[in-house]
């Protein structure tokens, strides 16, 4: 194995090529690994003295197996992206070379090449991931202290093949609730708006992003400029590479709810939404656009419907089920 450290933000560039090839194949394989929100997030959201060091594993014949985008603050180690806006994070390699590609990322990490470190702070791992197994093996042998805990949960929802069995199989109260609010926001003309490849994404994700800031003032008050700035880029490239659904409920042509997914291998992600509780309020749009992107979904052959990081009420009275996402520290023993 060839393993090389990149230091700085001159990685995005170097592994223009080669970035998201290697990405949908991993075994982490979300939004949030390619290198468009990677590039996006650190640019945006990287912390004031944050160092930005990519660990690269090659093979003999110079293919690309793994990439570890990490930052060092104070001597401790994170993923590019952890912790708030960042869902999903893992090392980036095929499950078949995730053992041997953690192996060589800790012995450079441990080599006296590597800049100076105490701990590894590893945050959103999904359960399902195999660096989970892979790190607290790594941890046994090297005499590392290791700690795993839950780190929140992102409750899912399967979906059926039709909308109405994906109504039949969730509480009768709740299915009541969505078909009244469905049948009333389509007696007042509520219609679903889907911003498509040709729209202007600059006034669309403008229009998004004063609806989210009205919902509530936990929002208002998190969407500063460097995440507005992470919103405009990530929505472009999701524009570009056909995973954007950006969405919008109207009302005699205003729009009162809006959410940004990512519609992305079989999967809906529900990224963030908004919503202007003053306008149409009794219409309960925020309940018809969230069905009705779970109506698209099934329409449309996805499997998932991902409400990504949080255990919000609202997410299971859609019948979804939680899945978890783990932190990992690594600590030398001595």
């Amino acid at each position: 194995m060839i393993t090389e450290l990149i230091n700085g933000s001159d990685v995005f560039t170097l592994l223009a090529e080669e970035w998201d090839t290697l990405a949908q194949q991993g075994m982490t394989d979300t939004p949030f690994q390619t290198l468009a929100y990677q590039k996006a997030w650190w640019t945006h959201l990287h912390p004031e003295n944050g160092r930005l060091h990519t660990l690269t594993v090659r093979n003999e014949e110079k293919e690309l197996l793994a990439i570890a985008c990490l930052y060092n603050v104070d001597g401790n180690l994170y993923f590019n992206g952890c912790v708030e806006e960042t869902d999903y994070l893992d090392l980036i390699a095929a499950p078949d070379h995730a053992e041997i590609a953690w192996q060589a990322i800790i012995d450079c990490l441990c080599s006296p090449n590597f800049p100076e470190w105490h701990s590894i702070d590893l945050c959103n791992i999904p359960e399902a991931s195999p660096s989970r197994s892979i790190l607290s093996h790594e941890a046994q042998r090297r005499g590392f202290l290791f700690d795993e805990q839950v780190n929140e949960v992102c409750p899912i929802i399967p979906l059926a093949n039709t909308f109405e069995e994906y109504l039949a199989g969730i509480d009768s109260k709740q299915r009541r609730e969505i078909n009244r609010k469905l049948r009333r926001a389509k007696g007042a003309d509520a219609q679903l708006v889907m911003v498509g490849p040709e729209d202007d994404i600059e006034t669309a994700v403008s229009d998004f992003l004063d609806l989210l800031q009205k919902s509530t003032f936990e929002k208002r008050d998190w969407l500063n400029d460097g995440r507005r700035a992470v919103f405009y880029e990530a929505a472009h490239a999701a524009q570009k590479a056909g995973t954007l659904q950006l969405l919008f409920m109207e009302v005699g042509g205003k729009k009162a709810a809006g959410l940004f997914n990512f519609d992305y291998k079989d999967r809906i992600w529900v990224y963030n939404s908004g919503l202007d509780p003053a306008l149409f309020g009794a219409l309960s749009l925020g309940v018809v656009i969230t069905a009705k992107a779970i109506e698209y979904g099934i329409e449309n052959g996805r499997k998932t419907f991902d409400f990504l990081r949080g255990n919000e009420t609202y997410k299971y009275r859609f019948g979804a089920q939680d899945t978890t996402i783990y932190r990992i520290q690594l600590k030398p023993a001595s």
